[in-house]
């Protein structure tokens, strides 16, 4: 009774999605919060660009100067009614948010329209502010090494699609000009069902309708054929290995990729298994790395599910790469003792109670409500985080142990970032070739 309790309040407030009169997908909740939010999610991630790094550009162009606003008209507006505009970029989607007070809604909504409807893509704005932004946002990711670590991973793992980077670097970026910029977001919008609009602080057919009246002059002035939605080869999982010199720190990602859908709920709970993360500020925790990880060396379990793939792995990092690679060896011993079936009843219900709450705490937060929900709403899905909670709790010691043993005898993806002439070999580590 209490877990049914827990599970319906889990989902309350979650909308089916609404398909305006626009063809936009829509998807809203209300807990009467003071604040409230916007996103538009399009089909404008690295996955669907057709030449390197335009995707990161374009997310850079996110507020510049439209056929109703400048830049800084946008900016001056936004600021006087205290709202807050961002752009966020993954391998798969553009999210344009807007956050601001209850009640400011038709305004921030027309801002994201007219972006969406009639951004110009000026060539001035490009060559002095949205090539030096993305450039500098490039060289930091260079430098850091999880950042560089994943984003190799995912080009061994993918290469196609998933695999393209999210970052346009300077021998890319150079070669990208406004008209590339303005085809990817064309493609994006040019099909007005592949666009969804996810909203807090508001109910669904209050934004449904502020959307349909905003694009309604969009709409009857792109009247023509009609464009077919964003679309990227279906992702294979392949896997491999690399070695790069890297003075910035050491890394090693050790992972593992797979196109089930099914085996979604099984790695939430193996990643909550292996995740040393303590549930105890300063405390060691009980998680099987948190007593093997030596000091000095951080790790953590990354799960990155997209709509037709998933990769999962250990990412460690440190300053000494003896003990980076020491790590990774006690990694794989690790997960070689989960597939084993030697993972004690208690530590499994562990791992499955962090897991759910992993999953229901995410959608507490914009990212993790645009990451949980986003591909739902664009798939006309049934909004809510209960079927994922359920599926999470059905997970026993066997499924956990057949997941992790099915990782292991796929291909591994491996990435020795740093000192490799001390970082070990995937095969030293107990990774088979």
């Amino acid at each position: 009774m209490l877990r049914a309790t827990r599970l319906a309040r889990s989902a309350r407030g979650f909308a089916t999605v609404v398909d305006g009169a626009s063809g936009v997908k829509v998807a809203a909740l209300d807990n009467g919060q003071p604040t409230a939010s916007v996103t538009v999610l399009l089909k404008a991630g690295s996955r669907y660009e057709q030449k390197p790094g335009v995707a990161h550009v374009l997310s850079n162009f996110a507020f510049k100067s439209t056929g109703k606003r400048s830049a800084l008209g946008t900016v001056r507006e936004a600021e006087l009614y205290g709202g807050v505009l961002s752009s966020t970029l993954s391998r798969e989607h553009l999210a344009l948010t807007a956050e601001f007070l209850r009640g400011d809604e038709a305004f921030f909504v027309d801002v994201l329209a007219s972006f969406i409807a009639s951004a110009k893509f000026t060539r001035h704005e490009l060559a002095e502010y949205v090539l030096p932004t993305s450039l500098a946002e490039a060289q930091a990711a260079k430098h850091t090494p999880s950042t560089r670590a994943l984003e190799l991973a995912h080009a061994l793992a993918f290469r196609n699609g998933l695999g393209h980077s999210l970052f346009a670097d300077k021998h890319v970026a150079e070669s990208i000009t406004a008209e590339d910029v303005r085809a990817l977001q064309s493609q994006a919008v040019g099909d007005l069902s592949s666009v969804a609009v996810l909203g807090t602080g508001i109910s669904s057919d209050s934004l449904s309708s502020l959307f349909d009246k905003s694009f309604a002059a969009y709409k009857s002035s792109s009247a023509g054929p009609s464009v077919a939605a964003p679309a990227a080869p279906a992702s294979a999982y392949h896997g491999g290995s690399t070695r790069v010199s890297f003075f910035h720190g050491q890394a090693v990602f050790i992972g593992f990729g797979t196109t089930s859908a099914a085996q979604l709920p099984a790695l939430h709970a193996l990643s909550a298994h292996l995740s040393p993360t303590p549930a105890v500020k300063w405390s060691t925790g009980t998680a099987p790395l948190s007593t093997v990880i030596p000091t000095g060396v951080t790790a953590r379990t990354v799960l990155l599910p997209y709509s037709d793939a998933t990769l999962f792995g250990i990412l460690i990092e440190g300053a000494d790469a003896s003990k980076v690679g020491e790590a990774a060896k006690k990694a794989v011993e690790v997960l070689k003792t989960a597939a084993d079936g030697k993972v004690a009843s208690e530590e499994v219900k562990r791992a499955v109670a962090r897991a759910r709450f992993s999953v229901a705490g995410a959608v507490e937060a914009r990212e993790g409500l645009l990451g949980v929900f986003g591909p739902k709403v664009l798939a006309g899905d049934r909004v809510s985080v209960q079927s994922t909670l359920e599926a999470v709790e059905a997970v026993d010691a066997k499924a956990l142990s057949k997941i992790a043993a099915d990782l292991l005898k796929s291909k591994p993806t491996y990435v020795a970032l740093g000192d490799v002439n001390t970082l070990p070999y995937g095969d030293e580590i107990g990774l088979s070739a």
